[in-house]
């Protein structure tokens, strides 16, 4: 007799074919309110039957790139951070390719961190790393800005940027996360935005620099800078 046959099993997604159905709801808007379709709906736009429609939807579920529940017949499909970061990262890579390297320009005000940028930035761990990868060690205390607006909903796109990673570690029994830097200018002055794996901030930016940079900058909580920070 012949082998039973083995029950099908779901092909895994291909990325193009993740990120075309994310690209399709965005457009429809779903990167900001639900959309309501069926997954027929879905199958018709992107050319597949309404059962493999469905497995999209399933997978993108599972993956956490989408939420979506039920609508009388149809389902409400949204985009989460996570769907949108993917196709954000997709957007830079393709930007870069023909634009190269991007610049952003922000305005903020300068405000008083928790005090916790000396120690974090004195901790031999990222000291040895920020000097190999920065070419310097930083002076032991972030400038933090506060930003706001459309501003703070920009920044967001340095997520999708190329930059310095500064890797975490263990030392005396404790875990120090890691972080990205970034090429930036504050009010002219050479330094680096710096942003840690995990903050305690929604709305401020931190940069470092070799010297003090409140000092170089002669500023105090409230002033008015400009920040322009490259891709690297």
């Amino acid at each position: 007799m012949p082998p039973a046959a083995r029950p099908p099993t779901a092909r895994p997604r291909a990325r193009g074919e993740t990120l075309a159905v994310l690209r399709l709801l965005a457009e429809a808007g779903a990167d900001h309110v639900p959309v309501v379709w069926t997954s027929g709906e879905l199958g018709r736009r992107i050319g597949v039957s309404q059962q493999a429609a469905d497995r999209y939807l399933l997978a993108l579920e599972r993956k956490g790139l989408i939420a979506r529940s039920l609508a009388a017949r149809r389902q409400r499909l949204q985009l989460t951070p996570a769907g949108m970061e993917l196709l954000r990262g997709e957007y830079h890579a393709y930007r870069r390719i023909f634009e190269g390297p991007a610049r952003l320009v922000l305005s903020g005000a300068v405000a008083s961190g928790l005090g916790e940028g000396r120690y974090y930035l004195s901790q031999p761990g990222y000291v040895v790393q920020f000097t190999e990868r920065l070419g310097y060690a930083p002076f032991p205390g972030t400038l933090n800005v506060r930003v706001g607006g459309k501003d703070l909903r920009r920044i967001e796109v340095l997520g999708g940027w190329r930059g310095i990673r500064i890797d975490g570690f263990q030392a005396s029994g404790r875990t120090f996360g890691g972080a990205t830097c970034y090429t930036a200018r504050l009010n002219g002055q050479a330094c680096h935005l710096i942003r840690p794996d995990r903050s305690h901030y929604q709305d401020v930016v931190e940069f470092i620099a070799r010297e003090n940079l409140r000092e170089l900058l002669s500023v105090q909580d409230g002033a008015a800078v400009e920040v322009v920070v490259e891709e690297a």
